[in-house]
């Protein structure tokens, strides 16, 4: 097979990898490059590789347990609390199966509290259904130590991981719903479409003003809303409903079209349950320019006592 219909073919799957792998869409498009020009360079030297699809995710599953380690140590300098890069995309039927909810801001929050190692692991077994023998190879140890880290991992997720039950039309909907409620301060309708525990999540990365810590509560969550929205409506900035990493979410923009934020949201039995907003200007670029609006004084973002 020519190395461009090669490339082409196995891309995404690397891509899937490095992404969930990183939280981080220009890690994992720089992951990827790498993983692509080793094993042309391997090609090009007339050395055999039994399965392209095993080598190039060995190569990115190892280049991004060594990103993760040392980029652990740069988010606990962060500024506020860290969110993975928004993906702004809709997946196909056939990504959206394979993949369910692994895609989810929320379930890449999650896997942060695992190893570099564990994360591999659990990936490439319980998302990418690799068997546990190419797991050990791929990230280099043997089988029962690969079965530990996904045990491991799977008993730290199964409680947290969320599951979202809803069509992508009534997911959607109800995403309409909701901000048309925010940008009219409608703080009544706001509470009943909000879960008695959701979580509103916010990174501004000290750039931009944003939610210091996470703010749970349905009543607190609304408050923030209903107050936040309507000012983003006076300074002409415009919302539209799209899909955020497999759910429903809206792209902020100014007047000028220029993004000013993203945020997704969780759907469980019919209410708001996780509400994540990026608006750190770094973790947006690559969804295209970016705005130089103020949002807001930061002290609009506090949930009052």
């Amino acid at each position: 097979m020519p190395e461009t219909d090669l490339f082409s073919e196995l891309r995404p799957k690397a891509f899937a990898i490095a992404y969930r792998m990183l939280g981080s869409v220009s890690d994992a498009e720089d992951v990827v490059q790498e993983a692509f020009l080793r094993m042309h360079q391997t090609m090009r030297r007339g050395e055999p590789i039994a399965s392209p699809r095993a080598y190039l995710a060995t190569l990115v599953t190892r280049q991004a347990i060594d990103q993760l380690r040392s980029a652990r140590v740069r988010r606990e300098r962060y500024v506020g609390e860290w969110l993975p890069e928004p993906l702004v995309t809709d997946p196909s039927p056939a990504e959206q199966a394979e993949t369910a909810d692994s895609l989810s801001l929320a379930f890449l929050v999650l896997l942060e509290n695992l190893t570099p190692a564990q994360r591999a692991a659990f990936l490439l077994r319980e998302v990418f259904d690799y068997p546990y023998a190419e797991v050990a190879e791929i990230i280099g140890t043997d089988v029962d130590t690969a079965r530990h880290l996904v045990a491991r991992a799977r008993d730290h997720v199964r409680q947290r991981r969320p599951r979202y039950h809803a069509s992508p039309q009534q997911r959607d909907e109800l995403t309409r719903r909701f901000f048309a409620a925010a940008e009219r301060g409608d703080l009544s309708e706001l509470e009943r479409l909000l879960a008695d525990d959701v979580a509103f999540h916010g990174d501004g990365g000290g750039k931009v003003p944003a939610l210091g810590r996470p703010v749970t509560g349905r009543h607190q969550v609304a408050v923030i809303l209903a107050r936040w929205l309507p000012r983003l409506a006076q300074l002409g900035v415009r919302v539209e409903v799209t899909t955020v990493n497999g759910q429903s979410g809206v792209v902020a923009s100014d007047a000028e079209g220029r993004i000013v934020g993203v945020l997704g949201v969780g759907i469980v039995d019919g209410r708001i349950q996780t509400i994540h907003s990026v608006v750190n200007p770094d973790k947006l670029q690559h969804l295209g320019a970016t705005s130089e609006l103020g949002l807001q004084p930061r002290s609009s973002f506090r949930p009052r006592d």
